[in-house]
């Protein structure tokens, strides 16, 4: 494997003039802050634990600051960009800074919400710093769509971070601690500071890394019927799960006979079950006959 040119990493100067260039302003509506610092995204890479053997996914590239820091490790890149501006940029930046590694890099000019397949190999790992504003859809969809990622190491704002790797019990335990649960065994993995952005975000950022479940939880119900419970127990958080549950059931008396028969007390409540006991729920349910409303769209609250 060819070595990177010592300076093929993008330093603030580099991406200011790149920004200039192109006449990009970050802008809020797409939650751009481009990461600005060297260290941070090899940072980024290690804590990753991308192998020289892995095909990485990066969703939201901007301008290429961790595109460039997984192509110095990583077999192979595929970017996903939304913006034309910055989609369009993203594969000469490559060519420029990393020749000698340009024919491992792939982009994908598209919403991440759409993507259902990518060019190549499949997918080993996914590594982003994903826009705030649509983090836990994104991360969820690709989880989903690839169930090639055994690895997922996700830059997101410091209280998603706390959100999705929150246990059961947990004051901001909710629908994206659940349904990455599904997947992975997820937790926290750092803090990130806002002076290697630009520009400089007004919120902490948090990475959180997720390692695919050997073995997919053991549940006769299906996806769907399993997130449909989550929803259903999250939508009315402060209430017990008899009364939660009993718009998806049919009834509070529907609901507590599910309950009952899962194994979980009807005056529980949903931040204190784990995911298998959300999926016992489903399957006890559909055991039942019952034909619970059908589900919200991934992400939540």
């Amino acid at each position: 494997m060819s070595s990177p040119t010592p300076d093929a990493l993008l330093g603030p100067a580099d991406i200011r003039e790149l920004a200039a260039a192109l006449g990009v302003r970050p802008t809020k509506q797409r939650g751009q802050n481009f990461v600005i610092d060297a260290n941070t995204v090899r940072r980024i890479v290690r804590t990753a634990e991308v192998r020289p053997d892995d095909v990485v996914v990066e969703v939201g590239p901007g301008l290429g600051s961790l595109t460039l820091a997984l192509l110095e490790v990583a077999d192979r890149v595929t970017a996903v960009e939304i913006d034309d501006v910055l989609a369009a940029a993203l594969p000469g930046t490559v060519t420029a800074r990393m020749p000698d590694r340009a024919d491992r890099f792939a982009l994908v000019h598209s919403d991440a919400m759409h993507v259902t397949e990518l060019p190549g190999p499949a997918p080993t790992a996914l590594v982003a710093n994903l826009p705030y504003n649509v983090a836990v859809p994104v991360l969820l969809h690709m989880l989903d769509t690839f169930p090639s990622i055994e690895r997922t190491l996700v830059m997101v704002q410091s209280e998603v971070a706390d959100r999705l790797a929150a246990a059961p019990g947990n004051k901001v335990y909710g629908v994206p601690s659940v349904k990455a649960n599904w997947y992975a065994d997820v937790k926290r993995a750092g803090a990130i500071g806002r002076n290697v952005f630009w520009p400089a975000p007004n919120v902490d950022s948090g990475l959180v890394s997720l390692v695919r479940r050997a073995e997919p939880i053991k549940t006769t119900a299906s996806k769907a019927e399993v997130f449909a419970v989550i929803d259903a127990a999250f939508a009315q958080r402060r209430k017990t799960l008899r009364a939660a549950l009993a718009g998806w059931a049919g009834s509070a008396a529907a609901a507590e006979a599910a309950l009952v028969a899962a194994g979980v007390s009807p005056q529980a409540r949903g931040e204190a079950l784990t995911v298998e006991e959300f999926a016992r729920i489903a399957e006890a349910a559909s055991a039942r006959g019952a034909t619970p409303a059908p589900p919200n769209q991934e992400g939540g609250k």
